[in-house]
């Protein structure tokens, strides 16, 4: 009898100890965690963010208030709407020239008309030819007459295209402002960044909000990281990419089991921490390893789990 019970419970230390060892590695579940912050200061005038909630990347989730840079926005765009009224039209400024430089034109043509005639007649002796010097000086006055108007049209839109470019030269400086005050106005509405779900809630509606200020954190957890650690003895037997086992305790109903990559492998030795188990529990340095999982709903954040290789 003594020895049934001896060899009984010799069984069961092997039976532990052969449970116990049946991992290669041990770790818990993490994911990668998303801090949303506030991108503007002011009052949280909307905000519907709420935890365990699931969000899509670029849901617009809350409004901070952005009056003032609105406003702000709007007078830059009233002082380019002012410049354009302060230019000058060339056109209309020289309109009254163009048309003392149609009549000039038209006397020359005139002129030169009457000097084609009077040649004529001078040959005919019916015309002296003082009546041809006289349309000669004529001609040559209204020559001299046309060129200081068409040098007057030139310099009118000289000096008008300078004062214009003088003008709008505001208007460049003018309207980047207005772009800084867009950027202000898009960056008071919180879109959220990744597909998630809302793991902790900072804010609520009605607080003043500061750039910086975490909102809300989020992750997505249709895959998690396993992050587990192994023995030196181990590490040449793994490398990235390689498929390995993933299970978690159930209980009375055993392990469930899950399909994982090696994601990450890390190139230093660290101290095993106090609450990881190896498959050496004498080994002191180990390498921490991820191993991604899909998740079906069961897997969380912190769960511990084991893998095997």
């Amino acid at each position: 009898m003594k020895k049934n019970i001896i060899f009984l419970a010799t069984a069961l230390v092997l039976s532990a100890c052969q449970q116990k060892d049946n991992f290669d590695a041990s770790g818990n579940f993490e994911a990668d965690e998303v801090i949303v912050s506030a991108q503007q200061d002011g009052e949280l005038i909307s905000y519907s963010v709420q935890e365990g909630s699931k969000l899509k990347t670029g849901n617009k989730v809350g409004q901070i208030d952005v009056k003032i840079a609105t406003l702000q926005k709007e007078q830059a765009e009233a002082s380019i709407g002012a410049l354009n009224q302060k230019t000058s039209n060339v056109d209309e400024q020289n309109l009254l020239i163009r048309k003392q430089l149609a009549v000039q034109e038209a006397q020359l043509d005139q002129q030169l008309h009457e000097r084609t005639r009077t040649v004529n007649l001078l040959k005919a002796d019916a015309a002296t030819r003082k009546q041809l010097d006289d349309i000669d000086a004529a001609i040559d006055q209204l020559r001299k007459q046309i060129a200081v108007t068409r040098q007057q049209l030139s310099v009118n839109d000289s000096n008008t295209n300078t004062q214009n470019r003088g003008i709008l030269s505001e208007k460049a400086p003018l309207e980047k402002t207005a772009a800084q005050f867009q950027e202000q106005i898009n960056k008071g509405q919180i879109i959220n960044p990744i597909d998630g779900i809302v793991l902790v809630n900072y804010a609520l509606q009605g607080e003043m909000q500061i750039i910086g200020k975490p909102l809300y954190k989020i992750a997505n957890t249709n895959t998690l990281d396993l992050r587990a650690y192994i023995t030196g003895t181990q590490l040449p037997q793994i490398k990235i990419g390689q498929t390995v086992k993933v299970r978690i305790d159930q209980g009375k109903k055993g392990y469930k089991e899950y399909q994982g990559v090696i994601k990450w492998i890390s190139d230093k030795s660290e101290f095993s921490p106090k609450t990881i188990q190896t498959k050496d529990e004498r080994a002191n340095l180990v390498y921490a390893i991820k191993v991604r999982v899909k998740n079906d709903g069961y897997l969380k954040i912190g769960m511990y789990g084991e893998v095997v290789f």
